[in-house]
């Protein structure tokens, strides 16, 4: 895109009347001003593909993805506020846990750090991201050795890229920083780290008008506990998120988790043996329910190359830029069980 300004330049006639005495007389005949046009080029825009947020330059650093705990044990959380997007699912029982994409920002540290199952292979997969988890369940350890995601792992490198806290009790207490990270992909397993990387649909601010019904206080709970709830502050345009009655927040800085979008969506869960792990189907669309601005719409989702999009009559929904958060609920008993707002 162009922008057009206009110089003014005065060219002005001048009359000589007379002749070279000192009674000459210099008359000023007309004053014409003259537009001249010049084109320069408007500096480029770029924007962060999963928050929409304003970059200075294109986005090219590949997707880090964190398994993280959210046991009770594991709470406050460190890294949560930074992620672009998270995937809250379930694990065993009706304890969640969260699948933290980072692309915007990276975490100093993040944790505390757990183990992969095969659905969230799946999600990172979808993205082309890089993994990092604590363990794994048999499928998921079976993927990742036949390199379905570049990945690093906990079990390998327990007490050197991945660190313990003291004052936390395993398995809730692995955390890994964004150095070792990268040590972890560059230099030990080699990884490239830059790449194309795919983009959500966001609206550009100024053109932001959400409308359907209003719904400022939002409460999910999976299979009638664990209740999660997110509170829509006006003031500052954010959710906050509190797990029962305790707030989100960063555990080193108390900072709050701030979220633009808040989608919770259902599909088919399945539980595949005496450990209570599941399989979760990310494939085949479903009903959902989409919040921002403290407005909800009922939406539907579908997988589109492997990324789980929230879509009305067959288009994507724009989102709000900044995090999203997604959680995803058994379809027995179904979204109207696990959801209630106003």
């Amino acid at each position: 895109m162009k922008k057009v300004w206009k110089f003014p330049l005065l060219l002005s006639a001048f009359l000589i009347v007379g002749g070279c005495s000192n009674n000459d007389q210099i008359k000023e005949e007309t004053v014409e001003e003259v537009f001249v046009e010049e084109e320069l080029a408007e500096a480029p825009s770029y924007t962060y593909p999963l928050s929409g947020m304003e970059a200075e330059e294109e986005a090219n650093h590949r997707i880090i993805s964190v398994l993280i705990n959210n046991d009770p044990a594991a709470r406050p959380q460190t890294g949560l506020s930074q992620a672009d997007i998270v995937y809250e699912l379930l694990a065993e029982g009706t304890v969640t846990r969260f699948v933290a994409l980072y692309q915007s920002q990276f975490p100093n540290k993040v944790g505390p750090v757990r183990s992969a199952r095969e659905y969230h292979v799946d999600l990172v997969h979808g993205f082309d991201g890089m993994l990092v988890a604590h363990g794994y369940s048999p499928t998921a350890k079976k993927l990742l050795s036949e390199g379905k995601v570049d990945h690093i792992n906990g079990i390998s490198y327990d007490g050197s890229l991945f660190k313990r806290a003291p004052e936390r009790k395993a398995p809730h207490n692995s955390y890994i920083t964004y150095e070792d990270m990268i040590q972890g992909f560059v230099n030990e397993k080699g990884y490239v780290i830059t790449g194309e990387v795919p983009a959500l649909d966001f609206y550009e601010n100024e053109d932001i008008h959400i409308v359907g019904n209003k719904a400022s206080e939002i409460e999910v709970n999976y299979l009638g506990k664990n209740h999660i709830q997110y509170v829509y502050d006006e003031a500052s345009g954010y959710y906050e998120r509190f797990n029962g009655e305790r707030k989100t927040v960063e555990y080193e800085t108390n900072d709050p988790v701030l979220l633009s979008n808040v989608l919770v969506l259902e599909t088919e869960h399945r539980v595949l043996d005496d450990h209570g792990r599941r399989a979760i189907d990310l494939t085949s669309g479903g009903r959902a329910i989409l919040f921002q601005s403290g407005i909800m719409n009922e939406v539907s989702w579908e997988n589109r190359n492997g990324q789980l999009i929230p879509v009305h009559d067959g288009e994507p929904v724009k989102l709000k830029p900044g995090q999203t958060w997604i959680n995803i609920v058994p379809s027995n008993p179904g979204i109207k069980e696990a959801l209630s707002y106003d």
